[in-house]
Order: C-alpha cells, then sequence, then structure tokens
C-alpha cells in the first residue's frame, strides 16, 4: 500500500529533485557520460518526465523502457538507456510485482487472521501497542543498517537478489540512469518516506484489527435452541 501511493506520485522525485541536490548531479556528470551527450542540457520538467516513464514502466513489467528518449543538442531525440540499464530495470520490475503479490497475500492472510480470532472471541491488544512493537522491530533493522552502512547494505542486498551475470552497479559516467536518480542516495530519501508511510498504513490496519476483533459477536450465535 505504501509503495503504491508513492508509486502515484512519482516516489516524490518532483519534491526530492531540489533537496537532494539532483539537478547539480546531472549538471556536473552529465558532460562527463561516456556513451551519451547532452543530457545536461535537458529541462527539470523533462528529467522528472522521464523518471516517472521509468517508474511506470517498473510496474508495468518493464515495458516501454527501450522507447525513453531525450532531445540532444541538436534537438534529435537520443536514446536515454542502455542495453544493461533496461535489463536491470526488467530485473527491478520482476522482483517489484513479486514483492505486490507478497504484500496482496499478506492482506488476504490478515483478514483471515481477524476472521479466526473473532470466531474464536480472541482480542487484539490496541492499535497503539501493535504499533510500538511493530516500530521497535523496525528501529532495530535500521539501527543494523546504519551500524553496517546504508550503502554496504544497499550493495549486499543487490549482489544476493539480482542474478550474478546481470549489471546493477552503474557508474555516473556510464549511465544516465543512476546520473539522474543520484543513485543510490536518492533511494535514501525514498525508503524514510516507505517506512513512514508504511507505518501510518500498519496503524491504519492494526486499528481496524483491534477493532473487529474487540466487536461483540452477534446474539442470534449465542441465542439457545
Amino acid at each position: 500500500m505504501a509503495w503504491r501511493s508513492l508509486a502515484a506520485v512519482d516516489f516524490l522525485y518532483p519534491v526530492l529533485y531540489e533537496p537532494a541536490g539532483i539537478g547539480e548531479h546531472i549538471d556536473n556528470f552529465g558532460p562527463k557520460n561516456r556513451y551519451k551527450r547532452g543530457f545536461e542540457q535537458t529541462s527539470r520538467v523533462e528529467r522528472e518526465a522521464l523518471f516517472a516513464a521509468i517508474a511506470r514502466s517498473i510496474r508495468n513489467h518493464g515495458r516501454g523502457l527501450e522507447s525513453l528518449s531525450y532531445r540532444g543538442p541538436d534537438g534529435n531525440a537520443l536514446a536515454l538507456l542502455r542495453a544493461p540499464e533496461m535489463v536491470h530495470l526488467r530485473d527491478v520490475a520482476r522482483l517489484v510485482h513479486s514483492l505486490e503479490i507478497a504484500g496482496l497475500l499478506a492482506l488476504a492472510l490478515l483478514a483471515f487472521q481477524i476472521v479466526v480470532l473473532r470466531r474464536q472471541e480472541r482480542r487484539l491488544p490496541g492499535a497503539g501497542r501493535m504499533l510500538g512493537v511493530t516500530a521497535l522491530g523496525v528501529a532495530g533493522v535500521a539501527a543494523l543498517v546504519t551500524a553496517f552502512g546504508p550503502r554496504k547494505v544497499f550493495y549486499a542486498l543487490h549482489e544476493v537478489i539480482f542474478p550474478a551475470d546481470h549489471q546493477w552497479f552503474f557508474y555516473y559516467q556510464d549511465s544516465l540512469m543512476s546520473t539522474m536518480m543520484k543513485a543510490p542516495f536518492l533511494f535514501g530519501y525514498i525508503a524514510v518516506a516507505l517506512v513512514a508511510l508504511a507505518l501510518l498504513y500498519l496503524w491504519l490496519l492494526f486499528g481496524v484489527a483491534a477493532w473487529a476483533t474487540g466487536r461483540p459477536l452477534s446474539r442470534s450465535r449465542n441465542a439457545p435452541g
């Protein structure tokens, strides 16, 4: 739910553009790209549109990546992505699809658990208490990530998740994708927003679950006869 909500606003790319220093980053590394030229001359509007198109493509199983382009210095359309970048983004699309299915299954499991608890007349703790326990777990994970180093954890996860023969690390001088996203720094901002929004949704779900299990069962069920 948090992922879908952020996807609807392009993962806050337009909001984070200035705080994350993306414009200056593109101005610095755009001219240094070894494969593409002129990207530093694109407008902020064009860059935001390209990011939004990549985000949509990832949610659409990677379709349309090969058609993404920007206007070069001479006004001609130039392909934004190289083949290794498209392979990586399709890997990401498959991962996202799997995680979204897992999320839907988790919601279905939550609904099933609520039904079972109601039938057993067992009540859940309040939403605040359940969220507090969850927040402690999230804080523990955040502490571990901080201790090991966010960048090291980010790279280690990539090594575990993606195929060994698929490139996932791209130097800014080789990739407009990495340059326009200021990867992996932008992902840190997005991760914070994702966790905060997920905790909000969890609080709402916990509230619904606590309310549903705390409601008295209908009298007809316990009536004699």
